[in-house]
């Protein structure tokens, strides 16, 4: 449970208690699983610049958002941009093309993990030879190809079987892009009385068909997987990425409410 302090979500006992259990999700995972100890990226949207600030204050670097229009107005907020100057903006919502202009000239913009097909991979590229241009210190963007293990018409993402094609784009057409690895979102509160959870499987499956077609080495290559209700279980599969939201800044408001 998280601790309220005077009526406010304790952000950094939060914090402190998701990176706990993810050093015992670890030590958990099986060792034939060559994969890093998973990176936790902090998920902010809807909630304040306030508490981005507090967990910021004890370490933390990696912080996602899921709308463009929030993440514009965070990463520009003057707060954000005095008091958190290596703060690492992760984009792990829907990103239509159409919006790709305002979001990559964003400060302190880290990954985009959501590049769900060669159009947007694509512009993606376009994009970031001008921001080169204008920045010559940033080199390339970094980016995950989102896969869509569910199979849900609402979730967004490649299909599985397009997965390694998807990548062969993005690392042989996009030079402008590093694809770091692959990120799903699963199917909600799956029940694991009943089993592994399908999607974390399928996700694997896709990293491993990647890694053994391109000769990656399989720890080089990042897995984003898991949330709040299941980022110990992404974790023994495998995942070097997991996304936590509620189990930090306590339950979101809806989008029309933020």
């Amino acid at each position: 449970m998280i601790r309220r302090v005077m009526g406010e979500v304790d952000v950094k006992l939060g914090i402190r208690q998701t990176l706990a259990k993810i050093d015992e999700a670890f030590a958990k995972r099986s060792a034939t699983i060559k994969a890093p100890k998973p990176q936790l990226v902090a998920v902010s949207k809807t909630k304040p610049v306030e508490l981005i600030l507090d967990g910021y204050s004890i370490g933390q670097r990696d912080f996602g958002e899921n709308y463009v229009q929030e993440l514009i107005e965070k990463a520009n907020d003057p707060r954000i941009l005095d008091q958190c100057k290596d703060i690492r903006w992760h984009f792990i919502g829907h990103l239509q093309s159409n919006k790709i202009n305002k979001i990559v000239n964003l400060p302190n913009l880290h990954m985009i993990q959501t590049v769900h097909n060669a159009k947007l991979a694509e512009g993606l590229n376009k994009a970031w030879e001008k921001v080169k241009a204008e920045k010559p210190e940033s080199q390339q963007l970094n980016v995950l190809i989102q896969i869509n293990t569910s199979g849900e018409d609402e979730k967004n993402g490649t299909q599985p079987a397009e997965a390694t094609n998807l990548y062969r784009f993005v690392t042989e057409q996009c030079p402008n892009l590093k694809c770091h690895g692959v990120m799903t979102i699963g199917r909600f509160g799956h029940d694991y009385s009943t089993g592994p959870n399908p999607d974390f499987i399928e996700l694997m499956k896709c990293h491993r068909d990647i890694c053994s077609t391109f000769e990656r080495d399989s720890a080089d290559l990042q897995v984003s997987m898991g949330m709040s209700d299941d980022f110990v279980q992404a974790i023994e599969y495998g995942s070097t990425i997991v996304r936590v939201g509620s189990s930090i800044f306590g339950a979101r408001a809806k989008k029309n409410e933020a």
